[in-house]
């Protein structure tokens, strides 16, 4: 048996001088395109490969990271329902306690129909007006009213000095309250019997 090695050198034997360098030439630039070829590839691989990795690994971390904000969003989503638990008393009420304990008296009060905000919101108001308010009075009213925790803001605020009276104010006052109503959950309609007979 003749070795291939053996077969191969004799072949390359009887070729002509000119076809040896030729094949020489083309076995020197074949030789460097695959040392060159392979690792390019390799290295284009790997590149994208690590692309991929980096990518994925910054993901992760932005998930890790916004695990924290969302968090807070969802604290900050559980403290305005919890506001809006309990539903406000009637205003008119709410504004009368508020007045009697600074003094003044409410000598015109006016309710507006509810105003529907979204789906889920609807907004109370009640208006009153007040005769010879002093500043510090009104102060201490709109803080006590301020205070309340519940969904209830003020909502008009004006305020006219009485003419040649110190400290003396006429003062429209409006206040707003917002109740927030759950969806109600819609129940399937109830089959119809068939094992009813005529």
């Amino acid at each position: 048996m003749i070795d291939p090695m053996t077969r191969v050198r004799e072949w390359f034997e009887k070729l002509a001088p000119r076809e040896r360098r030729l094949l020489s030439v083309f076995g020197a630039v074949l030789s460097v395109f695959v040392l060159l070829l392979v690792p390019l590839v390799v290295s284009l691989m790997l590149g994208s490969r690590r692309d991929t990795n980096r990518a994925i690994r910054d993901s992760i971390f932005a998930i890790k990271n916004a695990r924290e904000e969302v968090q807070k969003r969802q604290a900050k989503r559980d403290a305005v329902i919890a506001r809006y638990a309990n539903r406000a008393p009637p205003l008119a009420g709410v504004l009368e306690k508020a007045v009697r304990d600074n003094d003044l008296v409410i000598p015109e009060s006016r309710d507006t129909p509810e105003v529907p905000h979204g789906k889920r919101y609807a907004e109370r108001s009640t208006v009153i007006r007040l005769r010879k308010a002093g500043m510090l009075q009104l102060a201490k009213t709109l803080e006590q009213i301020e205070q309340q925790h519940m969904p209830i803001s003020v909502s008009r605020l004006n305020i006219r000095r009485r003419g040649g009276e110190r400290d003396s104010y006429d003062v429209e006052l409006g206040l707003s309250a917002f109740d927030r109503a759950e969806p109600s959950k819609e129940t399937a309609p109830a089959a119809p019997s068939g094992g009813g007979t005529k």
